[in-house]
């Protein structure tokens, strides 16, 4: 069946070779035909005119042969003499003359048809002989109303007219021949350019479609779980292009695949650690290795916290990723805000030798957000800096307003971060493990709830190397103008 429904129903390279053959084709037969159509009707014309071209011949010696006898009356019943006059032969008439439409009848015999051959598809017997009145004298019987005629002058007097018959179809032997030859020829000519034209179209179905296959080809195998599928981009036009994006295509769900691979076993090995730790814990005081001392149950309580945290952050993370955490916006002042969250980490800041800088505006800075998510943005960012910056460090803030923005500063010292991992620091679980490892806490997925609730209220985070030898984080949110701001403000 699948055969079958593949034979009803052909690709596109099949349908691309019947398309380009098909107008091949068309093209050249029309050709043929409107050649064929215009070689015949100029053949006939090219014939009329050289008839008539021998009408100009034959009236001086119609003229001469009145003047010398005076009437037409030496010509009538007498064929012979006029067809000795129009040049067509001597005293032997040709065959009865015959309509122009009639079928042809059968070549003359004898000496008669040679001298008839001699005459250009028997002018001369379609040539007529009226008097002075128009009535017929001798000649072809059919006066036709698009006939040429001519008239014959004697001594400045019309003594006769000499009339033409056209020729409206070819019916003489070596012209009909001729135009045989001619059609041949043509039909040969469209067989050729049919068969060059199939050629053709086949190389250009097989070399255009080649890798549109390929793609096709590559998608099957993408689909299949082959995320390092690649495709050779050759040239610049459309279909390189699709390679192109193909790749890049490849290469993220390559990347996403690999992250979320690694996403799931960071987080098993982040619920593993607190959870080993619970279930050993509970083992020593079921099997009376430990006693419930307070400073036991301050440690579960802790390894506690953090799976709630954990499991927190992962929830919400999950929920930003299908758009569905809430924000209720507000006009907000983000110097206070900023202020409460430096003043709640002075404490922790002290006990680990940190100097906090802290440069904060006299006026407000006004922007659109949720107070909550902007505190919960606030603090993990400085928790970062506090957390991976070595004792006797300094972290430095500072909040100014750049045009439209409101921008947040948030420098510390050393550690830092190579340069090629900066822009890493915003994916889940990510750490430095050279300097910013796990040893110093955190689920590693701060910076990334931070870069989802700036990006929420339009904002955006970026990471830079610090001045003061350890990591620089910018936060840019939209600010909202005053009545009577200006634009530099």
């Amino acid at each position: 069946m699948s055969t079958l429904a593949r034979l009803k129903r052909p690709g596109i390279t099949g349908k691309l070779f019947l398309a380009v053959l098909a107008t091949a084709t068309l093209v050249a037969v029309a050709v043929s035909v409107a050649a064929q159509w215009s070689f015949q009707r100029g053949f006939i014309g090219y014939l009329n005119q050289q008839a008539v071209l021998r009408m100009e011949l034959v009236l001086p010696r119609l003229a001469a042969a009145y003047g010398e006898h005076g009437s037409w009356g030496f010509l009538r019943n007498r064929p012979e003499v006029w067809f000795g006059l129009v040049g067509v032969g001597p005293a032997h008439p040709p065959d009865p003359p015959e309509p122009p439409d009639s079928p042809p009848s059968a070549a003359p015999k004898g000496p008669m048809a040679e001298m008839i051959a001699s005459d250009l598809l028997g002018a001369g017997r379609r040539l007529s002989l009226l008097d002075s009145q128009r009535q017929r004298v001798t000649g072809f019987p059919f006066i036709m109303a698009d006939s040429e005629q001519r008239e014959i002058v004697v001594d400045g007097r019309t003594v006769g007219w000499l009339a033409m018959a056209p020729i409206q179809t070819v019916t003489d032997a070596a012209a009909v021949g001729f135009l045989d030859r001619q059609l041949l020829a043509s039909a040969a000519a469209v067989a050729v350019a049919v068969l060059l034209s199939a050629a053709i179209a086949w190389w250009v179905a097989r070399a255009l479609l080649a890798p549109v296959r390929a793609v096709a080809g590559a998608t099957h195998r993408l689909a299949a779980g082959g995320y390092d599928t690649r495709v050779p981009v050759r040239g610049r036009d459309e279909v390189a292009q699709l390679a192109q994006d193909f790749n890049q295509l490849a290469l993220t769900l390559e990347r996403n695949e690999r992250m979320r691979r690694d996403f799931m076993a960071d987080v098993s090995h982040e619920l593993r650690t607190p959870l080993a730790v619970l279930r050993g814990e509970l083992e020593a005081l079921e099997d009376g290795v430990h006693q419930p001392t307070p400073e036991l149950l301050r440690r579960l309580q802790q390894e506690v916290a953090t799976l709630a945290q954990l499991v927190g952050d992962l929830h919400e993370l999950a929920l930003a990723d299908v758009g569905a955490l809430a924000y209720r916006k507000e006009d907000l002042d983000l110097v206070p805000l900023l202020r409460g969250e430096l003043a709640s980490l002075q404490a922790e800041a002290a006990e680990r030798g940190l100097a906090f800088e802290a440069g904060l505006p006299a006026g407000p800075i006004a922007v659109s957000g949720d107070e909550r998510r902007l505190r919960q943005l606030l603090l993990n960012l400085l928790a970062n800096s506090l957390r991976y910056t070595d004792a006797g460090g300094s972290v430095r803030v500072t909040l100014a307003a750049d045009g439209g923005d409101a921008v947040l500063d948030l420098q510390d010292s050393a550690p830092g971060v190579p340069e090629e991992l900066l822009p890493r620091l915003f994916e889940r679980f990510f750490r430095v493990e050279a300097s910013r490892s796990r040893g110093r806490g955190g689920s590693g997925l701060g910076l990334a709830i931070a870069r989802s609730i700036a990006e929420a209220h339009g904002g955006r985070l970026e990471a830079r190397p610090s001045p003061l030898g350890g990591l620089w984080i910018r936060l840019v949110l939209p600010r909202l103008r005053r009545r009577g701001e200006g634009e530099g403000a």
